[in-house]
Formats: C-alpha cells, structure tokens, sequence
C-alpha cells in the first residue's frame, strides 16, 4: 500500500522475503521495481545502491528486522531512514540508535484518539514520553473581542504553566514563535504541553464565544 501511495511521484524499489508475496506484490504495482530478497543483506543493499537513496523505511511486520535494516541501511550511505516499530520501548531507543524516524503505530493511534477527544479546533495531538507530554497543534479562530488569542503578542498569551508555543503555521508557511509574535486568525499554532492537567486550560484559551461565525 505504502509504494502504490508514492510509486507516480518517485522511484521505489520494494524489498519482500518471501517469492510468492514478491510476485504478487509486483502484479498490484505500475512502476515500482519488486526485489525477492532481505532487507538486512548488507550484499542486496549494496547492489541496489542504497547509497544513492533519498529515503529507507522498513515497514515488516518484525521490529528486530526494521531495525537491523535501517541501521545497516544507514550506515550504507541512504540518507534519511525510518522503522516501523510495534513495541513502545523501542522507540526511544532506536531513535537514539541513528534511526531517524521510529513509526509507532500505537502512538499514531493514540494521537488518533486524542485528536478527537480533545476540544476546540485541534489538528493533530502526540503524546510523548510514554503519555506525559501532549504535542498540539491547534488553529486560532476569532476576532479579538472573541478570542483570547487573536491580535495579541506571544508574550501576552495566558499559557498556562509547563505550556510553550514552539512554532506557527500561517497561510502554509512555518513561523518560530518570538516573544513579539502576534497570532492571527487562522494560524495553527504547535505546543508542547508537560504538564498534562493542564491540557483543559489550553483547550479552552482555543475556543471561541459562542456568537463568533
């Protein structure tokens, strides 16, 4: 699914251990190039060129081969790699490791969740540190007698307290948030919430009055 996602937009070689899935994979795919082989041979890598790859993600159902893969791959020259990792206690360690992104699927689902749980207008929701900090990214609605936000500096903003504004994200383009930094309607603002009892304030300093359209 992932290289049928990206197959039109750039050159993907597609690695699979077992012969028969390889060939059925290799039916389902347009342009990308279907290899029966292991993704941990230093031998297969190399002849691919793994050197000249802008992008290594191993996505097998085995964390110890995602791992072992995307170590090798990284110290074979590809430039940026990622690993799918299931088991949380992984994480950290493999990013640690030179892995540069480590995917959790139990982590996206609990942004997920959080996501939708969450109030006012939040985009996306991560949590961190095994669930002790919460990174938001929420959008600013409003006019100023509406909102507690809108038309004020960074530094006037009623954050509360372990609650800091890292960047925005305005008409597509990415802000650092300085002290003077004035929000504006429609900004996506990201924070990184270490206090988690205090996530309610923060979803509240979004909202709007009810009578904003």
């Amino acid at each position: 699914r992932l290289a049928r996602a990206i197959e039109r937009r750039m050159k993907v070689k597609v690695i699979e251990l077992d012969g028969a899935r390889a060939d059925a994979i290799a039916m389902q795919l347009d342009t990308a190039l279907v290899l029966n082989g292991d993704c941990t041979s230093e031998d297969l890598l190399r002849e691919e060129e793994i050197d000249q790859m802008d992008v290594f993600c191993a996505v097998t159902d085995s964390d110890e081969a995602n791992i072992i893969s995307a170590m090798l791959a990284r110290r074979l020259g590809a430039r940026k790699v990622m690993a799918l990792i299931n088991r949380t206690a992984y994480v950290e360690l493999v990013q640690e490791a030179g892995i540069d992104i480590a995917i959790s699927p139990q982590q996206a689902t609990i942004g997920s969740l959080l996501r939708h749980i969450r109030r006012g207008d939040v985009v996306n929701v991560h949590s961190l540190r095994h669930g002790s900090v919460e990174a938001m990214e929420l959008v600013v609605h409003g006019r100023r007698p509406d909102s507690r936000l809108v038309g004020h500096r960074v530094e006037e903003l009623p954050l509360p307290p372990g609650t800091m504004i890292g960047a925005l994200v305005r008409d597509g383009t990415v802000l650092i948030a300085h002290h003077d930094t004035v929000i504006e309607d429609g900004d996506h603002v990201v924070l990184l919430v270490t206090d988690r009892s205090r996530v309610k304030e923060v979803e509240r300093l979004f909202q709007v009055g009810v009578l904003f359209i």
